[in-house]
């Protein structure tokens, strides 16, 4: 009796499993829809999503084409592999097809985060941005700093086994903050950094604001930054010092044409960071990575980099004219992103019901402009799985149509260059100080993060040893 009870409610709930996916998918059975499944209820596929990654969403794509429907992340999606119709969707914001980031981001990142904003808003915050990253304070004021940092940062690697994952992390995070906030940037790194690694982790989740959850700790985490910012923001004014600094950039208002206040310059660092943080960190780790996999790239930028370091003295500082001259350590960085994909796409929204790709999508859902694939495309880039930074000393290949590593249109990375040159900074220190050996076998996962779960372990000795 006990086992036909068993059976029973095993079927039953098959049954009732099985009733929920039917109503889920009868639910979004639109006239005009693009094909494709919607998964469960609330959760639709998200789990399969963030686990599989590239491999459910081929799947897809063989069952269903390259434009299809899904529910990841919270709210129904349509996801875009197909190049030409991803361009038009990143250069047409202006027809309705504004940021769509998931709940959980625009909550923890902000209301008034670049991400989130779009129209005059965006054009205004993003003209705030820029006016802190410009040619000009890039020369003059960031990459001292950037070059100060680097040296320090690095200086004491020698005969060390270190987890390359968690340098680059503290490297990018320090790094951003030290031109954010200048000399108060050490007195509030620590607090800093811990609620911020809980902000990262906190805007890729569902938003379940439940006891435990990611989504709790990065809003936790987002309020927690807030008031570390107020306060620094409340000690600045009553000091009336001039600072040099993106912060002292943003707060003075006689002198820029950007009056934001605190809410908006709270979010506007909070977004700098964020964005920077990750693509920086990543690409810093997974270039050592390629560089150690590949001697003979490695040699070449070595050369470049010794080469640099012959022109000037021992301790004389990069330049903007030595940054210019890395030709060959661009090419690295840009092949380091394409191949280990560090953005994999990017989120749109509908304002409005309107026809793509010769459907009908109804306002509100999401676009996920997913790039990913176009970085192994064989007729791009040939042998697309081997790491070939020469590929990208043809400058046309940066400004070809489907060169979408750093975005496209107006929402392109507005803090590419001052990223290059972190990273640029970074590898010049490394390589010209250091050689290095992987230590073990670390695992890495390339979705919906490129991260090492375990770290990346290498053991580093002196350049002359």
């Amino acid at each position: 009796m006990a086992v036909f009870m068993a059976i029973l409610g095993l079927v039953l709930v098959l049954c009732f499993c099985s009733a929920l996916l039917r109503w889920n998918e009868v639910r979004y059975r639109k006239k005009g829809l693009p094909p494709g499944t919607m998964g469960w209820p609330l959760f639709g596929e998200t789990t399969e999503f963030l686990k599989q990654g590239p491999n459910f969403l081929k799947t897809q794509r063989a069952r269903y084409g390259s434009f299809f429907k899904s529910h990841i992340l919270g709210c129904p999606t349509i996801v875009s592999m197909d190049p030409e119709i991803n361009r038009y969707i990143l250069m047409n914001e202006s027809k309705g097809l504004v940021p769509g980031y998931p709940q959980s981001m625009l909550d923890i990142l902000g209301k008034c985060n670049i991400a989130a904003v779009h129209g005059s808003t965006h054009k205004y915050m993003r003209g705030a941005l820029l006016s802190i990253i410009s040619h000009t304070l890039m020369r003059d004021q960031l990459l001292p700093k950037i070059d100060e940092f680097m040296r320090a940062h690095l200086s004491n690697w020698d005969n060390q086994v270190i987890n390359i994952q968690d340098k680059t992390k503290e490297m990018a995070f320090l790094s951003s903050l030290k031109q954010i906030a200048g000399i108060e940037s050490s007195s509030i790194s620590y607090s800093f950094m811990t609620e911020f690694f809980k902000l990262v982790l906190g805007t890729l989740s569902l938003p379940i604001d439940l006891p435990g959850t990611n989504y709790r700790r990065g809003v936790q985490a987002r309020k927690n930054i807030i008031s570390i910012m107020s306060q620094l923001l409340e000690e600045r004014r009553a000091s009336k010092e001039i600072y040099q600094d993106m912060l002292g950039c943003l707060m003075g208002k006689d002198e820029s044409k950007y009056k934001l206040n605190d809410e908006e310059i709270i979010d506007l660092v909070i977004t700098l960071m964020y964005s920077g943080y990750e693509t920086v960190s990543t690409t810093s780790m997974m270039a050592v990575k390629y560089l150690h996999d590949h001697p003979k790239a490695l040699e070449e930028l070595r050369k470049e980099h010794l080469a640099i370091r012959e022109r000037k003295g021992t301790v004389d500082p990069i330049d903007y004219n030595d940054l210019k001259s890395m030709r060959f350590t661009r090419a690295v960085i840009f092949e380091t992103s394409r191949l280990a994909t560090i953005v994999n796409g990017v989120l749109r929204k509908t304002t409005r019901d309107m026809e793509l790709n010769g459907y009908l999508i109804p306002k509100g859902w999401r676009i996920y402009v997913y790039t990913r694939e176009i970085n192994y495309d064989p007729f791009l880039y040939p042998d697309p799985l081997t790491f070939n930074p020469w590929r990208w000393m043809d400058k046309s290949l940066e400004s070809q149509n489907y060169f979408l590593i750093f975005g496209g249109g107006t929402r392109q990375c507005p803090g590419k260059e001052l990223g290059i040159a972190e990273i640029s900074t970074f590898l010049h220190y490394f390589v010209t100080r250091y050689r290095w050996e992987e230590v073990g076998g670390d695992k890495l996962m390339k979705f919906p993060r490129v991260e090492a779960p375990n770290g990346l372990h290498i053991r580093v000795s002196h350049l002359t040893n």
